[in-house]
């Protein structure tokens, strides 16, 4: 709780900074922005004023250096010099070769309007001209610049929730990892027991057929434990026979399932090895079985086969069920993802690690297809 809540505040204060600082960069941006345009008005009426001073000028021997150097170092302000009568005079810091297209010229003056207000050359009260300017370049990419802070800060923050986000998957990993292993150490003692019923069982002679059932289920609950037991852990591989593992998955679910249920199992041989930890691997046919059982609700064909080329070993499991979308394909791998209304979701993401993780192999949704059923296949690398 305790830690809940400083992660709740600690959310918060962040929150808080972050509109804080963002707000503060539009504002400062907001006001730079005003400022340089100023200046950029300023400029304009100095260079309106140079160009007054170039008109008025009576004596030919006069010196117009000065205003002529004053328009002529305008090199980032784009103008367009008109008269009264809108006729363009003039044109500065736009495309010299657009230029000569007079609906380039029009639309750069309908821009230049827009921006700005233009600047009024009187000429003794009578001829007027006006300079129309819009923004130079650097005054456009500065609008930009916040939404690129912006964007640095979402990066930044994007960068500590994730950080935050895998240190709680990390935590509730090692909380399910932890519970697993508990959960096998608990199951060990009644298991003990159960053995030594079986003992007592078989001195007093009852039928050796429920024996062996009961000896199948309590062999069952040890290799349950022993998969919880390996949550968490890298499993041990060893070369192992596929076809015996997967018959014993398979034969185990179909004497306990329903009779509803037409089970049918193939192999092109009987002997094809590869790298296996049987208990987990046991885990991922029984997941894909049981699924298979709940999408035929009770009733259908399931088939398992196995084959293999050169490189690589193949495990179909087919059902005549409900069937998926193949936009649901990949979902159903992700954990706490499940279409029944009972189970956490869990089985196909397990399957998926071990299968993945583990023996290095590959497991996917073959085919599917709505009320006609769905092939799951798995690969292995074949020794």
């Amino acid at each position: 709780m305790n830690f809940f809540s400083n992660t709740l505040l600690f959310k918060r204060i962040t929150i808080l900074v972050s509109f804080v600082i963002v707000s503060l960069i539009l504002w400062n941006t907001y006001t730079f922005f005003q400022k340089f345009k100023n200046e950029e008005r300023i400029k304009m009426e100095i260079l309106a004023e140079a160009q007054k001073e170039i008109g008025t000028y009576s004596d030919l021997n006069a010196s117009v250096s000065l205003p002529l150097k004053v328009i002529e170092n305008n090199n980032s302000i784009p103008m367009i010099l008109v008269d009264e009568q809108g006729l363009i005079l003039n044109t500065q810091n736009l495309d010299s070769i657009k230029s000569l297209d007079s609906k380039y010229l029009e639309n750069q003056l309908a821009i230049m309007k827009e921006q700005n207000e233009p600047i009024v050359i009187s000429y003794d009260g009578k001829n007027k001209q006006y300079i129309y300017y819009k923004d130079s370049d650097l005054l456009n990419k500065l609008t930009y610049y916040p939404l690129a802070l912006i964007l640095i800060l979402v990066l930044f923050l994007s960068v500590i929730y994730l950080f935050y986000s895998s240190n709680k998957a990390a935590e509730t990993n090692k909380l399910w990892t932890g519970m697993a292993k508990e959960t096998a150490h608990q199951i060990g003692t009644p298991l003990s027991s159960l053995l030594g019923w079986i003992s007592i069982l078989k001195m007093e002679k009852v039928d050796d057929t429920y024996i062996k059932e009961i000896e199948k289920d309590v062999y069952r609950l040890n290799t349950i434990a022993n998969r919880f037991s390996k949550i968490g852990s890298t499993p041990e591989l060893k070369k192992e026979n596929i076809v015996d593992i997967t018959k014993q998955a398979f034969d185990y679910l179909e004497s306990r399932s329903s009779k509803q249920i037409s089970f049918s199992f193939s192999s092109e041989s009987d002997k094809i090895y590869t790298q296996l930890n049987t208990e987990l691997f046991g885990w991922v046919i029984e997941n894909l079985i049981k699924n298979a059982i709940d999408a035929m609700l009770g009733k259908g064909e399931l088939n398992l086969n196995i084959t293999s080329d050169v490189k690589k070993v193949k495990i179909k499991v087919s059902d005549t069920g409900k069937g998926m979308s193949k936009k649901l394909f990949k979902q159903i791998f992700k954990p706490g993802f499940t279409t029944k209304k009972r189970g956490w979701g869990l089985g196909l993401s397990l399957s998926k690690r071990i299968v993945e993780d583990y023996h290095k192999g590959k497991i996917f949704v073959k085919k599917s297809e709505i009320d006609k059923g769905t092939t799951f296949e798995v690969l292995l690398n074949k020794l």
